[in-house]
């Protein structure tokens, strides 16, 4: 085995160019790969970041039917307090949850006594609505950061359209579920950043100045949002919610709670998988460009070196040990290739986050762009590198290993 990885390590030093070559070729591409997968990583977690620390949260809860008709915002699928304590129960058998926020949503009239408006207002406990939406203070252009009573944070946009002001006094009239109008005064607490997706542009109130508001005489919430301690088991504590609430059904026997999480809430999920597609292509396009650059190489080793390859056959060299030189021969192309790659695609990331790389999306200016090489994709480009090496080498290899060895000694 020695012998034969020695004898392999020769053959590609006898023809350094070539080796030299294929390598930096495949050193390339890996390189290629990993600075576009690093990157497009890094631009969709921040993104994720930015939609569900913002505004969604993890995961959503609401009562069944609320979302196919959550354009209206409908008082009348509210969760009841006694919806509240099943969901809540449920909530401290399933591990993984972090933070979570009930929320009071409504439609409602924005007046400051000149023009009216419609606005959108979730009405939130502050300290959970930080504690699920941790970037929400980081929206608050002007004003304070935490929401207080009597109080309400409108989005910057109807702040310039209405030409409403910090401090100014405004009037917000709702509807409550029994058709009964209800207005009440507020002063302008923050303005707040618009971003993208659905809600980016609501207002936010104190959770009892909205009760007061609709003339709830019980607390029904609209909506409960969920962080979670690891993102990454967010399918799983789904799954756990979903299963610990499967048994709460209405009369009808039908589930009286509807959890999703952020992927079927915000549109943004679709760009995700386009990143997630394109990864892939680009990954396809990497085992081609190794497939080609190795398989070439390796024939035209074997074209050159017949004669030898029919000597060591004539002195009774098994076919197999031929077989396996090459591969040999393939695989360390591979292998240097691929560490070379991982070389150079260190260099290029540490130079994009030095330069830092900003970008705007939708409304949210200057985020900047910071790619890092994750182990798991290392090894996965590494492996696939290193596996298609071999392969693209193993029919050239075989090829030799069944040569003839009079009729490969007579080759000129």
């Amino acid at each position: 085995m020695f012998k034969l990885v020695k004898i392999a390590v020769r053959n590609l030093l006898r023809y350094k160019r070539r080796t030299l070559l294929t390598s930096s070729l495949i050193a390339v591409g890996v390189t290629f790969v990993l600075v576009f997968v690093s990157s497009s990583s890094a631009f969709k977690n921040l993104m994720i970041s930015q939609i569900t620390d913002s505004m969604l949260g993890h995961i959503q809860v609401h009562k069944q039917g609320y979302m196919a008709s959550i354009d209206s915002l409908p008082l009348t699928l509210n969760l009841s307090p006694e919806n509240m304590k099943k969901l809540e129960k449920a909530i401290n058998s399933v591990p993984g949850i972090e933070a979570f926020s009930p929320r009071i949503k409504f439609a409602g009239m924005f007046s400051n006594f000149m023009e009216t408006t419609n606005i959108r207002i979730n009405g939130v406990y502050p300290d959970k609505e930080t504690a699920v939406a941790p970037l929400l203070p980081g929206r608050v252009k002007e004003g304070e950061k935490v929401i207080k009573k009597g109080e309400i944070f409108i989005p910057e946009l109807l702040a310039k359209g209405m030409k409403v002001k910090l401090g100014d006094t405004i009037v917000i009239i709702a509807t409550n579920r029994d058709g009964s109008v209800n207005g009440k005064q507020f002063r302008v607490g923050a303005v707040i950043e618009s971003v993208t997706g659905p809600g980016g542009r609501d207002g936010y109130m104190h959770i009892d100045d909205a009760r007061e508001l609709l003339r709830m005489e019980q607390l029904e919430i609209s909506e409960i949002a969920f962080r979670l301690s690891e993102f990454d088991k967010l399918q799983s504590v789904s799954a756990g919610l979903m299963s610990a609430l499967s048994e709460e059904t209405n009369k009808a026997g039908k589930p009286i709670f509807d959890v999703r999480t952020w992927e079927d809430l915000s549109p943004f999920y679709n760009v995700a998988r386009m990143i997630d597609i394109m990864t892939f292509f680009i990954k396809l396009m990497l085992i081609a460009i190794v497939l080609i650059s190795v398989m070439n190489v390796m024939i035209m080793a074997i074209f050159e070196r017949i004669r030898e390859i029919g000597t060591m056959a004539a002195i009774g060299t098994k076919p197999g040990k031929i077989l396996f030189l090459f591969l040999i021969e393939g695989f360390f192309l591979g292998v240097f290739g691929t560490i070379v790659g991982i070389v150079f695609t260190s260099l290029a990331t540490y130079t994009i986050n030095a330069v830092g790389i900003s970008f705007n999306f939708g409304r949210q200016v200057g985020l900047i762009l910071s790619p890092r090489l994750e182990i798991g994709q290392i090894f996965l480009i590494s492996g696939i590198v290193i596996v298609v090496s071999v392969l693209a080498a193993l029919q050239p290899a075989f090829k030799a290993s069944r040569m003839e060895p009079i009729n490969a000694l007579r080759h000129v």
